[in-house]
């Protein structure tokens, strides 16, 4: 007997999205001058809710490495960039207590932020687990706007956001008002929408969403 494949399933090979969800039509390319470093939890690469594919169609300096755990070389060679002030993006938390501050140079050297896209839970534990990580400066959002995410997606904390409106919220703070966040959020609204169109009463996700 033949065992017959099954065909590979068709994405954009832009955005990775099957035909019906692609998110190239609501990409909304951004000025910036800091570049992002997203540091993506495996499980979310594969979550269909997930902000990330967004955010990276619209900023052009904004890098996504997927893991769980980075070697120590590999990790390293990621944060840093020549020239560049390395910052994560994480508040000061018990469990995490940011580093010590440093001297401050706001505005003398461009920025490389670091973002760590995955669960409150899992990110804690990406923190913990990579000390070049828990040793970086921190960046930390001053009371964000409600997110419109939790139309699709349950928060365990009032403050949580997604890694989007996380990222543009830090790019803001660190460009000023050179940097327009407004069609970045817009398009997430939209892409919010669609993914809330398509769930059905349960919240859970028709097939292909």
């Amino acid at each position: 007997m033949t065992r017959t494949s099954t065909p590979a399933r068709a994405t954009c090979p832009r955005c990775l999205r099957p035909p019906p969800t692609c998110l190239c039509a609501l990409a909304a390319p951004t000025a910036h001058v800091t570049e992002v470093l997203v540091l993506q939890h495996p499980q979310e690469q594969r979550q269909a809710k997930n902000s990330v594919a967004l955010l990276r169609l619209s900023l052009a300096h904004c890098e996504v490495a997927v893991g769980e755990r980075f070697a120590p070389d590999a990790l390293q060679a990621l944060l840093w960039r020549p020239g560049r002030d390395t910052r994560l993006l994480y508040p000061d938390v018990p469990a995490a207590p940011a580093p010590a501050a440093t001297a401050a140079t706001a505005g003398a050297t461009p920025v490389r932020l670091v973002v760590l896209d995955a669960t409150w839970r899992k990110s804690l534990r990406m923190l913990l687990e990579h000390p070049a990580l828990a040793a970086l400066p921190r960046l930390s959002l001053d009371a964000p706007a409600p997110t419109r995410y939790r139309a699709i997606r349950a928060a365990r904390r009032a403050d949580q956001v997604s890694t989007l409106e996380a990222t543009v919220h830090a790019l803001a703070m660190l460009e000023g008002p050179t940097f327009d966040a407004a069609p970045l959020l817009d398009a997430f609204g939209r892409f919010v929408a669609g993914v809330a169109a398509r769930l059905p009463h349960d919240g859970r996700p028709h097939p292909g969403v």
